[in-house]
């Protein structure tokens, strides 16, 4: 019992000594951490954390029972295992980065901003060119730019500067023109550039059936927050690629809702009422 009250003392007193800072340093590493591992779940580098936790918890556990030849050996390569995580975070280092010093958001605060439904009538007629495009087996590849700025991409291609039209987007994937085989980078609802270059991904865990364009789509979304659209050439599929993943064969109403939901928040009740009022006209 009086065991109890003195660890109840003390805890009284530890925190009547935390200040605003500590909370504030405990938040910021929190969310850091968090943000981290969100980039690498459900990728080889989440294994590899895995492994780590594993091999702290074979140390502490050296630890307790004075196992000393395994405490040393783990000990060496947990210090490796440091050094190893630091080299395999660094494109999500470099993304949270990115993000934190991104210019795109002050512009949403001060700059003019896309409607809704600006954005819904761009994803009827990518929706509507896509599927066109499955049909006669098109390849295309179309990045939708949103917090993180994609400046450093669109340099890569060509600059077209114009409107979202259907025969615009058929016209720039035509099999056998010159920005076919490149991606066509959306921004603010406008075509930013086209036959962009995107970094293609390094994750195994990808299927092995998949083409440069698939990978490329993969790559961007793990480097970004971007959206990216596949259609596949051999397949004659819809894809899309968010935060790493690859949603694959996708029919056209699944398509546009997930477009919806990423480009455009919930819309089910706008469309419903869009719906209603085509009804009565």
């Amino acid at each position: 019992m009086i065991i109890m009250e003195a660890w109840l003392l003390r805890l009284f007193y530890d925190l009547r000594t935390i200040g605003i800072g500590d909370v504030l340093d405990v938040l910021v590493i929190t969310f850091v951490i968090y943000r981290l591992l969100s980039s690498v779940r459900k990728t080889s580098t989440g294994n590899v954390i895995k492994g780590v936790v594993v091999i702290a918890a074979v140390l502490v556990v050296s630890n307790i029972f004075d196992l000393n030849v395994v405490k040393f050996l783990t000990g060496q390569v947990l210090q490796m295992a440091v050094i190893i995580l630091i080299v395999l975070f660094t494109p999500e280092i470099r993304r949270l980065i990115e993000q934190a010093g991104n210019t795109n958001r002050l512009g949403l605060l001060f700059g003019p901003r896309s409607s809704a439904d600006d954005t819904e009538a761009i994803i009827d007629i990518v929706v509507s060119s896509f599927t066109d495009m499955a049909k006669t087996k098109t390849g295309a590849l179309i990045v939708f730019e949103r917090n993180l700025g994609l400046g450093d991409y669109a340099a890569t291609g060509t600059p077209v500067n114009a409107l979202v039209s259907a025969e615009l987007l058929k016209s720039i994937f035509f099999p056998n023109t010159p920005l076919h085989d490149g991606a066509v980078l959306i921004q603010s609802n406008r075509i930013l550039a086209a036959g962009c270059m995107l970094p293609m991904s390094t994750n195994p865990a990808l299927s092995r059936d998949l083409g440069m364009r698939h990978k490329a789509g993969v790559g961007m979304s793990e480097r970004s927050d971007a959206v990216v659209v596949i259609s596949s050439e051999e397949t004659g599929t819809i894809s899309v690629a968010i935060d790493g993943m690859l949603k694959r064969r996708l029919d056209t109403e699944t398509f546009r809702t997930l477009l919806q939901q990423e480009l455009v928040g919930d819309t089910s009740g706008r469309r419903k009422s869009r719906r209603r009022g085509g009804k009565g006209k």
